[in-house]
């Protein structure tokens, strides 16, 4: 092993081991950054790295840094934030949840139904997690307790279905996805569609079959309204308003009238008007939500650029040949380096948030994965579900930790673990479908712009 894989190995275990000193992991990714830049000058005078490192070499890092922030792509980024904020504002939510549960009020589990598809919509709607998972929280869960629901299965209900905005296009996790692999934002928005309906639909067929199973986990309430058509249309006014603003997001995207930029341009006045039509609208919630976004934006931001420099210097030493020669040098052929990717991925998920592993980990894979043959949407969106998965993985789960916040006193975090648990491997499940039938990531792209 050459200095230049030690010096690699070494910066990456770092970035691992000084996540848990509670330092920001922009500052943790900017500073390895410097140190080892310092560390390969001293060590290329008797070493001779891949790259002759020098103080000079930084220097790219501000160029690198520069084609971030000219990148109109992520110009979508804040506007999705503040799209998603200001719809947990207006009150769509509380709408959904009222009329939505009439409709379900004769069927075993049909709370947690209920809650499943609010929470579909709302993916598709808002994409922030933590506000999706607290919002779904707030509404569902003292109503799913209150009917005698297994508190295990309430909040896992809540916990799962909250991650979803983070896979459902439109989704800032793709955004950035895109950005760092230099792909069309809509076709990985269009490979994400079905992937992301199949597993809301696995979580709604578990409800209702541990439901029919198990009727004192999920039972029925004791009054509950007779179904009619009346009940129907107030579903369906319900969810005109999200529906309606989904298809001019999205729509505008797969029709291509609209770049994804301008899309969210579209999506952010949208939210506005519709919170504005449930008189939700003021000068004090606006300076909220725009207050939110900035810090969200800033967050993200940073963390993109302690990552641009962190993965530059990484480059130098010669990270990206290491990690490609472990990769190819695998026993298993082209399926098992895939295996072996998300698998890692899926253990990353434990210990690091998805935005690290997305700016680090997957612009050094995917050269390995179309090196291979594999189509580079199908294995992005597979690394999309792994990373959704991370949500609810301990001890770095941060859906756990959002609706640890919000619950009941009575709810401890071991209830909330066993609860994910069933989800996670419905995640697992769906993971496992895509990975067998490549189809339902790639199938829709290709229809779509022909």
């Amino acid at each position: 092993m050459s200095a230049g894989d030690i010096l690699s190995l070494a910066m990456f275990v770092s970035f691992i081991v000084l996540i848990f000193t509670g330092f920001p992991v922009a500052w943790v990714l900017g500073g390895l950054a410097v140190l080892f830049t310092a560390i390969g000058i001293i060590a290329d005078v008797d070493f001779h790295l891949p790259v002759a490192m020098s103080w000079d070499y930084s220097t790219l890092v501000v160029d690198r840094m520069w084609n971030v922030m000219n990148n109109w792509v992520l110009v979508a980024l804040p506007m999705f934030i503040f799209m998603g904020l200001m719809l947990d504002r207006a009150g769509i939510a509380q709408r959904l949840l009222t009329n939505v549960s009439r409709l379900f009020g004769r069927v075993g589990g049909g709370l947690a139904v209920t809650i499943a598809l609010i929470g579909i919509l709302l993916a598709a709607s808002t994409g922030i997690i933590g506000a999706s998972v607290v919002l779904l929280a707030l509404l569902g869960l003292p109503k799913m307790l209150e009917a005698g629901y297994k508190p295990e299965l309430a909040v896992g209900t809540v916990c799962a279905v909250g991650t979803l905005g983070i896979l459902i296009p439109p989704s800032i996790m793709l955004v950035l996805m895109a950005d760092r692999l230099a792909m069309p934002v809509g076709d990985l928005f269009l490979g994400a569609v079905f992937p992301g309906v199949l597993l809301g639909l696995l979580f709604i067929g578990y409800i209702l079959i541990y439901a029919l199973l198990r009727p004192e986990v999920a039972p029925v309430p004791a009054e509950r309204e007779a179904l009619d058509g009346r009940i129907v249309v107030d579903v369906l006014i319900a969810i005109l308003a999200p529906a309606g603003l989904i298809l001019a997001v999205l729509g505008s995207i797969f029709f291509g009238i609209a770049t994804p930029t301008e899309a969210a341009g579209v999506g952010a006045f949208g939210a506005m008007a519709l919170a504005w039509t449930n008189r939700q609208l003021d000068r004090r919630v606006l300076r909220e939500v725009l207050r939110e976004t900035t810090r969200t934006t800033a967050y993200i931001f940073a963390i993109f650029l302690g990552a641009t420099a962190f993965s530059l210097v990484l480059r130098g030493l010669g990270g990206d040949t290491l990690i490609r020669g472990i990769l190819t040098g695998l026993p298993f052929g082209p399926t098992g380096v895939v295996i072996a990717i998300l698998a890692f991925t899926f253990l990353l998920g434990f210990f690091l948030d998805w935005i690290e592993i997305t700016l680090i980990v997957l612009p050094l894979v995917s050269p390995v994965v179309a090196e291979l043959g594999f189509d580079l949407v199908w294995f992005t969106i597979l690394f999309a579900v792994c990373l959704q998965t991370s949500f609810l993985t301990p001890p770095v789960g941060f859906a756990i930790f959002y609706l640890k916040g919000v619950v009941p006193p009575g709810v401890s975090v071991g209830t909330i673990y066993r609860g994910v648990i069933p989800f996670i491997i419905l995640q697992l499940v769906g993971l496992v479908v895509l990975f067998c039938w490549p189809e339902l990531a790639t199938w829709l792209p290709t229809k779509a712009y022909k």
